[in-house]
């Protein structure tokens, strides 16, 4: 026979793991992550919105020669 563990038991043991998992979780983010400074952020805003804009503008261009070249082909037949 096995031993029986009462269900309350188990749901509070549950509970406390998680309960602990919260509080590390807390204390890692406040003492451990090193946050950017708002200097940082502005640069790296900066940098994505470059980036987005030039892929942007390479998609832009790509469609365009593409919708030409098929206008063309579709213009012979």
């Amino acid at each position: 026979m096995g031993v029986r563990i009462s269900p309350l038991l188990l749901i509070y043991h549950e509970e406390m793991k998680m309960i602990e998992y919260f509080k590390d979780a807390y204390n890692e983010l406040i003492h451990k992550v090193s946050w950017p400074t708002a200097a940082e952020l502005w640069e790296s805003s900066i940098v994505v919105m470059v980036a987005s804009l030039i892929i942007a503008g390479v998609v832009f261009a790509m469609d365009f020669v593409f919708q030409r070249l098929v206008q063309g082909i579709y213009h012979w037949f």
